[in-house]
């Protein structure tokens, strides 16, 4: 999980996995059908495809990251998104995912894999690339595979690993007909057998406890990918990758990739001075790439920006005027703009060199309720913050001035291309004010009372802030403003629309804190609602209370003041202004929320982590293995054996039985469109208990130089590093890559 859209299979297979529920009740049927719907990803790739004939042999392509990784070893804790990329580039992988998201055979590894048994169980035979060695000359083989099952089984906690889902079902691996074959017995079906053994480790690496916890942290010795690296320097803040002799695919076209860590608010700089020819960048740096591209500028941007007519007035008249010491001061202080501004124009010229490539990043942005407690307890108020929302505002305020589709994301499961998606948002149904009103009404929230202010909010570094109650904010103000806290609908006046952005615990009425679970709600359905889900909607005859988006509700002497956490990083300011917008569409219908911003680092482990927050805007990659992978962030938290609450990754604390039984079942459904059903089944109710709101699909937005060839906004599939490169001189961009062999 991560607000910058850290990998799936890096975060959401990094903790144990919860005893699944198994209460018989009817199933959900997902609202988009049972039957697998064909569909396409909202937006293609943007990678520059190029034949490789048309690229030039050599050169070294400089790569911005994050950072330089903790490790390498991808099954560690502290493995991040470069150390995937690493893996993807230097380890074997026996499937990896196309353009739909879909798992495809790696035919430079696998000449074939496929279920050969079922009875009396699983049975999985791979024939291995009769090529494929490592890069000390040995070959591919069961040794390996028997060495990271071992390793990843669960049955030896000296090895620290992060997660084992999927190998703790394997009951053995061993050698087939001959040494290019590697047969795999399951002690339990498991759908997402494809999963498994992506990356493939070295038995050098995975053989003992010592060499998998050590071994891979910050050298790999033995590879085999069309890469192998060369050096981890992290006081340069590099990881260099070069061309492998022992790869027996397609030679690469590059000589070698340096993956150099670069802070996102520096990328621009790093692009124009020349320390990387890639690199993801936020929208406000990819506006300033297309000016520089076009040959245009504008005083909006660079040193300045900030300058109106009257301030460049009064600084004019503080550098003439009478008094000395101002006027050095002020005079001083425009030296250094015109300095700052004509290195800004200089950047441009340079940047001039690159271009935007954009796509869909295979992750969305969701709005995340706390159901452990207060308010959001009651699914009522849950699904009325649902129904209060304007899904395609949200998602048309964050892509269309990208020029991206902006279509809400319809699953929690899955996105549009994959094989598990279907639009199953109608298990909770749409924006509707009346509903939403009603709803409250419902759950005992009317207008008036008192209006107390919260004592506390969630403050900065996880410390308590006191809240400020000011008056609302101006348009686009919060996105940009000062960090702190302010109360949303505090004096009851209608608001503007913003700007366009450049881009403890309170008890119930007994004392006891409250679990969103299973309501009983959840198991009727209104007669004059087609068979929603209850709760959807407020019970028929409900009124929504007079003037609800005029006032404040309150209940028991309580307003309805609900805790929004937003990060104040410079990277932040979409989530910043998607936050404004939701606070500004609850108090339509009366729900208040205390916005607080805190830093980035504190964010996720001082407030989403820790349960302190009502809303939180963060995101979760898509997988193709949501049973697998998405069982931990939404299976039904429960009590551990010292009182505390075990939720895994279950952040907003909302979970049911039935979720967890149709997890169960897709995951042992071998039959793969029978599972994909399972897990729309699975989201419908994910949708139904209102814990989270998908909202939209992440811009992914790459500069890269203009003569860099297939490369740039992938979307959901695996890069392929061998084909990347740069064009032969006068070669024009737009021929399409070779087919693969």
């Amino acid at each position: 999980m991560s607000h910058h859209g850290v990998g799936l299979r890096a975060v959401t297979r990094s903790v144990a996995f919860l005893t699944a529920g198994v209460l018989a009740v009817p199933l959900l049927t997902a609202c988009g059908g049972d039957e697998d719907e064909a569909s396409k990803p909202l937006a293609g790739q943007d990678i520059a495809p190029a034949a490789r004939s048309l690229l030039t042999d050599g050169g070294t392509l400089r790569w911005a990251v994050d950072s330089v990784p903790e490790t390498l070893n991808t099954f560690q804790a502290d493995a991040d998104a470069t150390t995937t990329r690493v893996a993807q580039a230097v380890l074997p992988s026996m499937f990896r995912l196309d353009a739909n998201g879909r798992p495809v055979r790696n035919a430079d590894f696998l000449e074939s894999a496929k279920v050969v048994d079922t009875e009396p169980r699983q049975v999985v035979l791979y024939k291995l690339h009769q090529q494929a060695v490592w890069s000390d000359g040995r070959e591919i083989g069961a040794a390996d595979f028997a060495a990271q099952w071992r390793a990843l089984s669960g049955k030896n906690s000296a090895y620290w690993t992060a997660r084992n889902a999927g190998y703790d079902r394997i009951e053995k691996v061993q050698r087939g007909a001959n040494d290019l074959e590697v047969k795999v017995t399951f002690s339990r079906p498991y759908a997402d057998w494809k999963s498994l053994f992506s990356p493939l480790y070295p038995k050098e690496v995975m053989g003992t406890p010592d060499s998998f916890n050590d071994g891979a942290r910050r050298k790999l010795k033995v590879t085999a990918g069309p890469f192998s690296l060369k050096k981890v320097a992290k006081a340069d803040g590099d990881v260099v990758l070069v061309r492998s002799p022992r790869w027996w695919g397609r030679t690469p076209k590059l000589d070698g990739i340096v993956l150099h860590a670069v802070p996102r608010d520096k990328r621009a700089w790093a692009l124009a001075v020349g320390k990387v020819d890639v690199a993801e960048i936020d929208p406000a740096d990819a506006e300033r790439i297309v000016l520089a591209a076009r040959g245009k500028s504008t005083p909006l941007q660079g040193p300045g920006a900030a300058r109106t007519p009257a301030r460049a007035l009064r600084s004019w008249a503080l550098a003439h005027g009478s008094d000395e010491e101002a006027a050095e001061e002020e005079t001083v202080a425009r030296s250094k703009e015109r300095a700052a501004s004509a290195k800004y124009a200089e950047q441009q010229e340079s940047l001039r060199g690159f271009e935007v490539r954009k796509s869909l990043e295979p992750a969305y942005t969701q709005l995340a309720l706390n159901g452990a407690d207060g308010p959001l307890a009651d699914e009522r108020v849950r699904r009325a913050v649902a129904r209060a929302l304007d899904r395609e505002e949200l998602a048309g305020l964050v892509l269309k001035p990208l020029g991206l589709p902006a279509v809400p994301v319809g699953s929690h499961l899955a996105l549009s291309g994959q094989i598990a998606y279907a639009d199953n948002s109608g298990a909770l149904g749409g924006q509707d004010t009346d509903e939403a009103e009603a709803l409250l009404a419902d759950a005992g929230w009317v207008q008036g009372g008192p209006l107390g202010k919260p004592k506390k909010v969630a403050g900065g570094e996880g410390k308590k802030a006191d809240a400020t109650s000011t008056a609302s904010p101006k348009a686009g103000e919060s996105a940009g403003g000062e960090d702190g806290n302010y109360i949303v609908g505090d004096d009851d006046k209608p608001y503007g629309e913003p700007v366009r952005e450049d881009h403890q615990d309170p008890l119930d009425a007994s004392g006891k804190k409250n679990l969103a679970q299973d309501g009983k709600q959840s198991l009727h359905k209104h007669p004059d609602q087609g068979g929603a889900p209850a709760g959807a909607y407020a019970p028929k005859g409900t009124p929504a209370p007079a003037g609800a988006a005029a006032g404040a509700l309150a209940k028991d002497g309580k307003a309805l003041t609900l805790r929004f956490v937003l990060p104040s990083g410079p990277g932040s300011a979409t989530l910043r202004a998607v936050g404004d917008r939701i606070a500004r569409m609850l108090d339509r219908v009366g729900i208040r929320t205390a916005v607080t911003k805190v830093s980035d680092d504190s964010y996720f482990k001082d407030h989403i982590a820790s349960g302190q927050y009502d809303l939180a805007l963060y995101s979760w990659p898509a997988s193709a293995f949501p049973a697998t992978d998405a069982r931990p962030i939404y299976a039904k938290p429960v009590p551990a054996a010292d009182g505390s609450l075990n939720v895994e990754q279950n952040y907003t604390r909302v979970g049911t039985d039935q979720v967890d039984q149709l997890f169960d079942q897709a995951i042992a459904t071998l039959d793969e469109h029978k599972s994909a059903s399972l897990v729309r089944k699975a989201d419908a109710r994910i949708w139904a208990a209102g814990g989270s709101i998908p909202l939209f699909q992440r811009p992914q937005l790459l500069a890269v130089r203009k003569n860099a060839a297939n490369l740039g906004a992938f979307g959901f599939q695996t890069p392929l590093y061998e084909d990347m490169g740069f064009l032969k001189k006068g070669v024009t961009p737009g021929s399409k890559a070779s087919p693969r062999p």
